[in-house]
């Protein structure tokens, strides 16, 4: 009989996406086999701190139930969850279910932290994460790879402080209007507006900087919104394309979590050449960015000439059952259940090949 893994699975975080996360890790736990794995809940609350709580045996009514503090009889403290808990004989869970959307999670930030504990994760790593997260440097990368994508720019605050005038001629010169502005570092369409006017743009850059140090400028692109599943450390696979549609003016965090207002259209209706130019963008993506284990891929399709442009990759997507990444998955032939499953072996499997690797000379 194979071994019981000891998952250790950790959400909220200090992050605008906190409630989302939430909601994910509710949701995979459920989905979870208990006679498959040991799980173990991890609460970083959205001011920061980290608390462990004691194993969850049995399937949760309401995400609530995940909402540990100090005070909490479902919580204690272990020193695994410390550096210093690194040359100590404590047990350490057999992997980690990083289940983080957004800053001080999705981020490499907490990779960071379980490589340093050698502890295996599931998901990219330091750099694949940090580059998914940071939209500029993302679209840079693209760039640097040749691929197609919507033209942007990207303004820091001290840049938007300082040289204001500046920055707007290059918005002008560069993007024009219509544009998106979003926090170069965010998800969940939070922080994010589209300017149809230039009266618009000072409001919208002024929020986009109350979630993020730097913000990034992008055209509109009119035309249909197709994303694909990638999942894999080398060897990838990926899913079924699907199309969002929304009656809104664009897919926006009320469209995504609130008003149901919008459809997930799977399989979308491609032509096969278009599928295959989207899955084999959506790999040389991953690749590119050094991805690992699993990513959404997200794409426009302009109406003009039917150009397929890359827009972003999301290392940690939605994960609820109803979430665009899990449904590319089940039409493709793999449920909820069996893609945790598989997600945990990725993981499992790059960690143990990373031990292999030298860190001294002999």
């Amino acid at each position: 009989m194979p071994k019981k893994l000891t998952v250790a699975v950790i959400y909220g975080g200090k992050s605008a996406e906190y409630d989302v996360s939430l909601q994910t890790a509710f949701s995979v736990i459920n989905a979870m086999n208990k006679e498959h794995y040991n799980l173990i809940p991890v609460h970083i609350t959205n001011s920061g701190r980290w608390i462990e709580g004691h194993e969850i045996t049995q399937q949760l009514d309401y995400k609530e139930q995940l909402l540990l503090d100090e005070n909490s009889h479902q919580s204690y403290s272990n020193k695994w969850l410390t550096p210093a808990g690194i040359n100590t004989q404590i047990q350490k869970p057999d992997i980690a279910f990083p289940l983080l959307h957004g800053p001080n999670g999705e981020d490499g930030t907490v990779q960071g932290l379980l490589e340093l504990l050698d502890i295996a994760y599931v998901g990219s790593g330091v750099v694949g994460s940090a580059a998914g997260m940071d939209k500029v440097i993302m679209k840079d990368i693209f760039k640097s790879h040749g691929l197609n994508q919507p033209l942007y720019v990207s303004v820091t605050k001290y840049e938007w402080q300082h040289h204001k005038q500046q920055m707007l001629k290059k918005i002008d010169k560069n993007i024009g209007i219509p544009c998106f502005i979003k926090p170069a570092n965010n998800g969940s369409s939070i922080g994010i507006n589209q300017c149809k006017t230039w009266d618009e743009i000072e409001k919208a850059v002024d929020e986009a900087f109350y979630y993020d140090e730097k913000v990034i400028i992008e055209e509109k692109i009119a035309g249909r919104e197709i994303e694909i599943g990638v999942i894999g450390n080398d060897e990838l696979s990926v899913s079924v394309p699907g199309e969002i549609k929304t009656n809104a003016d664009y897919y926006d965090y009320q469209s995504k979590y609130h008003d149901g207002d919008t459809s997930l259209i799977i399989p979308a209706d491609l032509n096969e050449q278009k599928k295959a130019e989207i899955e084999q963008t959506a790999k040389q993506a991953f690749h590119c960015l050094d991805c690992k284990g699993l990513a959404r891929v997200d794409f426009f399709m302009r109406a003009s000439d039917q150009a397929v442009l890359i827009n972003e990759i999301n290392t940690m997507p939605g994960f609820t059952p109803y979430s665009m990444f899990p449904l590319l998955w089940k039409h493709t032939g793999v449920d909820y259940s069996e893609l945790i499953d598989k997600l945990i072996r990725l993981g499992i499997e790059r960690h143990q090949r990373k031990k292999r690797i030298r860190y001294r000379l002999e």
